[in-house]
């Protein structure tokens, strides 16, 4: 399969990064050389310096004809226009990189229609969604959805004085509709076993029915923490506007900061309750003027990782404890840094829309994919195909690589934990946790015969 993606900025490089990886067919376009460089010395696809919006570039013999087209330039409207041209070339699906929020929100179906977008890619409005999600879990430093939420996955902190520690997972009752399914221990992956137990410091993951994952989560969160009552947010860009106005529908008492008086007249008018302060994020006597000491959470959402780190810190220095800190990053390696330093929660907003992307070239069954841990492991939502080897056979039967395991399925609408003896059917809507690295070959497993 060949994918076009037209743009090598920070979010191209990290989809044709992914994609190369997964062995497509990957031809990279900027007009700006300097901006093809990274692309051309470190990843194995064919880079192309031309105008990736022109109808010359689109009759490129490398470029016509093309499975996929992913336009993720700086500008909306160079990115419609290339998805526009890329169909009218043969391209057969388009994906386009949208930034503004208006267009997300007021005109997301009339572009879809009428320049022939596919998929739209909002980084900032993506990454918003998710950081709400997991806010709104106090324990959780992940949250997703599956199955049309019939399915939750949540992860998870293993403290030092949590009641699962050292207890082997045959000893542990954990509620009927919840499955451990997969710990991160030192950077490496473990598929959990009766006989393994969690250790502190552990990141959990355990998948299931949402209504029993929601109260399985109170338990191990601290009583004082339950409710989120004051949220800061340093940077009021597109992002921090989407993320306020999400927690201030919720009745969480939002404040947010940025240096720029026009952002934040624009939050301001946004917000029913919250407000919007103009002053330096990085200001100690300003973050103790606005009582950062007591904020529930602190996220930072400037456009610098080494400031949103610098942020985060000086966040904690000044807050008790009990302070939770959440981290947006560009770069993707800053990711286990942050991590290691003291940062609770580290989410990057090109892994987050790679990962959409990822589950559209891949299609052939996969509805979505989550990429986990720095891309280390991957969160998959797979529809079991007719002919597929899974189909109609147990589960112990079917010699899974071990690099993987099946978590939870749905049919007809009602969502299961499998075991050995659960036989998967053509239909079934099937969750999976997958080391990275063998993604592709234990999806085959799932698809029928091409």
């Amino acid at each position: 399969m060949r994918i076009i993606v037209v743009g090598a900025g920070k979010l191209g490089y990290s989809i044709a990064e992914l994609l190369s990886k997964e062995q497509f067919d990957v031809v990279v376009i900027d007009k700006d050389e300097s901006q093809l460089e990274a692309a051309k010395n470190t990843l194995d696809v064919l880079t192309i310096a031309a105008n990736g919006a022109s109808p010359i570039t689109m009759d490129d013999p490398d470029v016509r004809d093309a499975d996929i087209l992913i336009a993720v330039t700086a500008s909306d409207e160079v990115n419609m226009v290339a998805c526009v041209l890329a169909k009218k070339h043969g391209i057969k699906h388009t994906i386009a990189r949208i930034r503004d929020m208006k267009f997300m929100s007021e005109a997301k179906e009339y572009l879809k229609q009428n320049f022939d977008i596919d998929l739209m890619l909002n980084p900032e409005l993506i990454t918003a969604n998710e950081i709400n999600r997991i806010l709104m879990t106090p324990a959780a430093l992940d949250v997703e959805d599956f199955a049309h939420g019939k399915i939750r996955l949540f992860e998870t902190k293993i403290h030092r004085k949590s009641p699962l520690v050292g207890i082997p997972l045959k000893d542990i009752q954990l509620p009927k509709g919840v499955l451990a399914g997969m710990i991160f221990r030192d950077h490496r992956m473990i598929i959990p076993h009766g006989d393994d137990s969690f250790q502190s410091q552990d990141n959990a993951y355990f998948i299931g029915i949402p209504e029993e994952i929601e109260k399985f989560s109170q338990k191990l969160v601290r009583r004082d923490a339950r409710k989120l009552h004051r949220v800061l947010i340093i940077g009021a860009g597109r992002a921090g506007r989407a993320l306020a106005q999400q927690l201030d529908a919720q009745n969480v008492r939002v404040k947010v900061i940025d240096l720029d008086r026009e952002r934040c007249q624009l939050m301001a008018g946004m917000l029913n309750n919250g407000i919007a302060v103009c002053g330096d994020g990085t200001d100690i006597d300003l973050l103790v003027e606005e009582d950062v000491a007591h904020a529930d959470v602190v996220v930072c959402l400037t456009e610098d990782d080494k400031l949103n780190l610098m942020l985060a810190l000086l966040a904690r220095h000044l807050s008790s404890n009990k302070t939770k800190t959440v981290v947006r990053v560009s770069r993707n390696e800053y990711v286990e840094l942050m991590e290691k330093v003291g940062v609770d929660i580290v989410l990057s907003a090109r892994l987050l829309s790679a990962s959409e992307v990822l589950a559209f070239a891949r299609r052939g069954g996969v509805v979505s994919v989550s990429l986990l841990e720095g891309a280390k492991a991957e969160a998959v939502e797979v529809i079991v195909q007719e002919g597929a080897p899974v189909a109609g056979k147990k589960l112990m039967d079917v010699k899974l690589p071990r690099e993987c395991l099946v978590c939870a399925y749905v049919r007809n609408g009602e969502a299961g934990i499998p075991n050995g003896h659960t036989v998967l059917m053509p239909g079934d809507s099937t969750i999976l946790f997958i080391q990275t690295k063998y993604s592709q070959q234990v999806i085959k497993y799932f698809k029928g015969k091409e």
